[in-house]
């Protein structure tokens, strides 16, 4: 009896399964999820077409690409996107497997061009009366947003921080020890007093609920429920408590780590120490979280000035312009040079080359009038 060959439903499955052996169980559930999307188009559109080698750019992946068009219009150029990453991705592994597939059946000019990410930090205003509107409720899930708000994390490491994430650093600090999360990276993020007292105040009120007996592993939010529970319950209190605090727009835990990376910023904090802070890996990605409006722009501008001054160590000139001294002879003269001469020099620096040549010459007048002065002094 003649053995059927697999069909293409059954080889894109099996190299899923493949993937399945590196790849998170999110990441596989993504990747078939993309394509079954494909293969329910091509049984649609072309019932006839059963191999990967009948598969063809024009007309098969051409009309898929109108499809995910009509099916995820804008702004839904992410999730096209990501449809077309995870194909490409399987069509290259089957072809590199030496399945006859057609090379480029996805092309770089089949991207949609990128969303245009902006930060969505709550404003000043309503970042205050949000904050204000945490400690007037000391539930455990209000808590729970309070140290997101506070350090930054994101929902799905504050569900899953362990009962110890405080840790000593030195005699007077402490931080948050966040495990693996999103991008398999632990980190350790400084907290202040009132931070650790909220941490406290966790461990307390999760102390009133008894866990479970087979939950073996203990979290700081205790396992009575699951993280999806865990998940919907922030969602939903952080929704009602920025109603009361009269907040616009959609507020979700994302928007507290987006408030966080701006505050941070605004207080002084490096863009390298910010990324470890957030745990990126690529400070493109903390550029994306940080919020600069017109008010910081002017708060750096006139700092900046201030700080100018310092910059040089500008000696005192024995002439001023209030007032002579009573005494005028040859050696205050070039006592008087000597000082305008170090004051070009140290300008020097901030010139261009063209300015800085000249006032090379010019410094250079000055001393030969110093070595003038010397033939005046009398010996």
């Amino acid at each position: 009896m003649k053995r059927s060959l697999p069909t293409m439903d059954e080889i894109l499955e099996a190299q899923i399964q493949v993937l399945a052996t590196t790849s998170r169980p999110k990441t596989v559930r993504c990747y078939r999820y993309c394509a079954h999307n494909l293969l329910a188009f091509l049984h649609t559109a072309f019932p006839r077409l059963h191999k990967p080698s009948q598969l063809c750019r024009d007309p098969h992946l051409l009309a898929w690409f109108r499809f995910l068009c009509q099916q995820y219009p804008a702004p839904g150029n992410r999730t096209r996107q990501l449809h077309l990453l995870t194909v490409r991705r399987l069509l290259r592994d089957l072809a590199n497997r030496g399945l006859p597939v057609k090379r480029d059946l996805v092309r770089h000019e089949d991207f949609p061009p990128p969303d245009h990410y902006l930060p969505k930090p709550l404003s000043l205003q309503e970042d205050q009366r949000l904050q204000q509107q945490f400690r007037l409720a000391d539930t455990l899930e209000v808590n729970a947003l309070r140290l997101m708000r506070a350090t930054g994390i994101r929902i799905s490491e504050c569900i899953n921080l362990p009962l110890d994430c405080l840790q000593q650093i030195s005699e007077l600090q402490v931080a948050l020890r966040v495990p693996l999360g999103k991008l398999h990276s632990e980190r350790l993020v400084p907290v202040d007093e009132e931070t650790q007292r909220v941490v406290a105040r966790i461990v307390e009120l999760g102390a009133l609920t008894p866990v479970p007996e087979y939950e073996s592993q203990a979290f700081l939010l205790p396992r009575y429920w699951q993280p999806g529970t865990w998940y919907r319950v922030l969602h939903n209190t952080l929704r009602d408590m920025a109603r009361a605090a009269g907040c616009t727009g959609r507020v979700n835990p994302h928007r507290l780590r987006h408030s966080f990376a701006t505050e941070m910023v605004r207080l002084g904090v490096s863009l390298p120490a910010l990324m470890q802070m957030m745990g990126h890996r690529d400070i493109r990605m903390t550029l994306r979280y940080v919020e600069v409006v017109q008010l910081d722009l002017q708060r750096e501008f006139h700092r900046a000035r201030q700080s100018t001054a310092s910059l040089y160590s500008i000696p005192q000139l024995p002439l001023s312009s209030s007032a002579a001294p009573a005494r005028v002879d040859i050696a205050t003269i070039r006592q008087s040079i000597a000082a305008t001469h170090h004051l070009l020099h140290l300008i020097q620096p901030q010139l261009e080359d063209k300015a800085r040549r000249k006032l090379r010459r010019l410094a250079q007048r000055l001393l030969n009038i110093d070595h003038e002065l010397d033939h005046l002094t009398p010996k």
